[in-house]
């Protein structure tokens, strides 16, 4: 039987989908801040490839839903969990413990996902640092680093490589980006302390002082779900689907019976991301069927074929359209063309150009990865100045492109 490919214009719905991601909340912010016009924007424009692929392809939509359940139940369980970890305190705002805190998002963010060790993270930064006047580039930095680089090592580590592991992407497999992942958080927290002991240099004599005086010991709350992260990623690496699933909405329900509520006030936990999430993928999962299909039958004509092309391909997209589906719409180009069957129907290097790309490029714009918009608003939330959308691209642009530069050389050549 011939497979089933769609027309080229069924990619309109998930075209569209992207475009309403990267611009309503820069058009029309009001209307999308609501969850429920998430979900309807989701439905309308996702229905017509249900019906289409109810029609032709009934499996190939089932296989689509088991990987969106896969997929919130992983990132649900990351956020609820996380969610009831609280790190209380004010430590010296010094550029050495400035840096301590980013390297260690960098590890947590390939162990417990960008979103995870950013809410972990973020508010006793903020804490540590205000007394500080010059605190927008720690931020940023928080982005670039916490929010995206760090969580390469490891399919918890952000979006798109759960979808890869979900696809037949082997767990262990992303422990191979460990020298890219080194090169870039390395260079990106060596810049990062050069600018902060710059800065801290500028900081008004009172506010140094002001920040020595009013030190408190770092204290975590709800230290029982640190037990139930290091469950979460063994039921991953470790449990078939669906015992994997099954396991994860256990340790979730778990965590919100046996976390104090004063904890996740003081967090200020809610659901409401993790239901941003839902509505959003539930569009992007049925409208990027059609892509998917179309890609793995006509990818070769794209005239991409090597792993610095996939690097900078994926990369860039990723950096105004959602990083997880442009991973998937790129291993789809790379899998139809006929590269040795390495991994997943590709190269390790065509997979590692895409994996690093996806990854670190979501740092380029707010849009990029979910996490960033999270902490701008909280860092404003805190009287923080944020840049603008355009302010933190000179941000990046002055900062990541040539990281990115850097990678391509020693590793995509």
């Amino acid at each position: 039987m011939t497979p089933f490919v769609p027309a080229v214009w069924w990619t309109a719905p998930f075209v569209a989908m992207l475009l309403c991601i990267a611009i309503l909340p820069l058009l029309a912010p009001h209307f999308w801040e609501s969850n429920t016009r998430k979900l309807a924007v989701s439905a309308l424009l996702g229905l017509p490839v249900l019906i289409l692929y109810a029609r032709h392809n009934p499996a190939a939509l089932l296989h689509t839903a088991e990987e969106y359940f896969s997929f919130i139940v992983l990132l649900g369980s990351l956020f609820v969990v996380s969610g009831g970890i609280l790190i209380t305190g004010d430590l010296q705002a010094t550029p050495r413990v400035n840096t301590a805190f980013l390297a260690t998002g960098a590890v947590l963010a390939s162990l417990i996902g960008t979103t995870g060790a950013s809410v972990v993270l973020v508010r006793p930064l903020l804490s540590t640092n205000q007394e500080r006047r010059h605190v927008v580039h720690t931020i940023v930095f928080f982005i670039f680093i916490v929010s995206n680089t760090g969580g390469c090592l490891t399919p918890l580590g952000d979006p798109p490589l759960f979808l890869g592991y979900l696809r037949g992407v082997p767990f262990t497999w992303t422990l191979r980006l460990w020298p890219h992942w080194l090169l870039v958080n390395g260079l990106l927290l060596l810049v990062y302390y050069l600018w902060d002991r710059r800065a801290h240099a500028r900081e008004p004599r009172p506010a140094v002082a002001r920040d020595r005086a009013q030190i408190r010991p770092l204290r975590v709350s709800g230290r029982g779900n640190v037990g139930l992260l290091v469950l979460v990623v063994a039921s991953v690496a470790l449990l078939p689907s669906p015992a994997r699933e099954v396991a994860m909405l256990a340790l979730s329900a778990i965590s919100l019976k046996t976390t104090a509520k004063a904890v996740h006030e003081s967090n200020r936990f809610t659901f409401r991301p993790i239901a941003e999430v839902a509505a959003l993928f539930a569009g992007i999962f049925l409208t990027m069927l059609p892509a998917l299909e179309i890609l793995h039958a006509r990818g070769a004509s794209l005239g991409l074929t090597t792993p610095r092309q996939f690097f900078w391909a994926t990369g860039l997209l990723s950096s105004f359209l959602d990083n997880a589906p442009t991973y998937l719409t790129f291993l789809a180009v790379a899998q139809s063309l006929g590269l040795p069957a390495e991994v997943v129907g590709v190269t390790h290097e065509a997979l590692l150009a895409i994996s690093a790309g996806a990854v670190f490029m979501g740092a380029n714009t707010y849009i990029g990865n979910g996490p960033n918009f999270m902490v701008r608003a909280i860092a404003e939330e805190r009287g923080v100045p944020m840049p603008s959308f355009g302010g933190y691209m000179l941000y990046s642009g002055a900062v990541l492109i040539p990281c990115f530069v850097l990678v391509t050389l020693l590793f995509f050549r």
